[in-house]
């Protein structure tokens, strides 16, 4: 079979890029320029805050317990395979907007109840639902939420190293701990670094449902902005544009990291 002359396709020139930049520089600068604009962007400016402190606890969260499920539906007990599996298909099952209210609705009124409950006997003076801010239901929500899609996404990266690695780490003694922290996990990191990327850009976008809380993140703002302006056109031309650089930004910068691992 001849071999190909095409170019490869991470030499070429990104096209899409450059129509993306004319078109963002353009939107920057009508923005910038035009008055109804500049206000909207003011306001939902406020919002940057919330959405990138939703997206990064909630994401970081996300690993934390996925990669515990992880290790869990990896373990040699049956039960903790067993409450893993369950979790998970629990929560791939469930809709992220229904999950957010259950959790801000149910799950932190018990939560607080039982604090409460708990605690009766301390003299300590008891909790009100609004002691709970919604900013945190919306957070959990979306760990418990992403947990699961995580947790498959460790379990095939662990999976995927290769067995010899991990029978060369414990003829050199090494613990289970050290292990995983020196061979599996460093492996499996560089396998799954995609996917990983891939759910951190999800979550930015998923991190506007927060808003049917009433948090104030962006596209909350721009709902409150354009319901009293009534420029729909304007608000939600910003409202896009912030959420696209945002993702778009995060997802060349994640492309730029795994070239850089790979060429190692």
């Amino acid at each position: 079979m001849p071999p190909r002359t095409g170019r490869s396709p991470d030499r070429e020139f990104p096209w899409w890029l450059a129509i993306l930049a004319v078109t963002g520089v353009y939107l920057f600068w009508q923005v910038l320029t035009d008055e109804h604009y500049a206000a909207v962007l003011s306001t939902l400016r406020k919002g940057i805050f919330i959405t990138v402190l939703v997206t990064v606890i909630g994401y970081a969260g996300a690993c934390l317990l996925g990669l515990g499920l992880a290790a869990m539906q990896l373990s040699k007990s049956r039960i903790l395979r067993e409450v893993s599996r369950l979790y998970v298909e629990v929560m791939r099952g469930v809709p992220i907007i229904v999950l957010l209210l259950y959790v801000a609705f149910v799950l932190a009124p018990a939560l607080v109840s039982f604090w409460n409950w708990a605690t009766a006997w301390t003299g300590m003076e008891p909790l009100r639902g609004r002691d709970f801010p919604l900013l945190w239901r919306a957070v959990i929500a979306l760990i418990l939420a992403y947990a699961s899609f995580l947790a498959e996404v460790f379990r095939a990266g662990l999976l995927a190293v290769d067995k010899g690695q991990l029978e060369a780490a414990d003829s050199l003694g090494l613990s289970r701990w050290q292990r995983f922290r020196l061979v599996t996990f460093p492996q499996a990191f560089r396998l799954i670094l995609p996917p990983l990327g891939n759910d951190f850009v999800a979550m930015v976008k998923d991190s506007s449902l927060v808003s049917v809380l009433g948090v104030t993140d962006i596209t909350q703002l721009g709902k409150v902005t354009a319901a009293g302006n009534f420029r729909y056109f304007e608000t939600y031309n910003v409202v896009a544009l912030l959420y696209l650089t945002m993702t778009i930004g995060l997802s060349l910068g994640l492309r730029r990291i795994e070239r850089g691992m790979n060429r190692r």
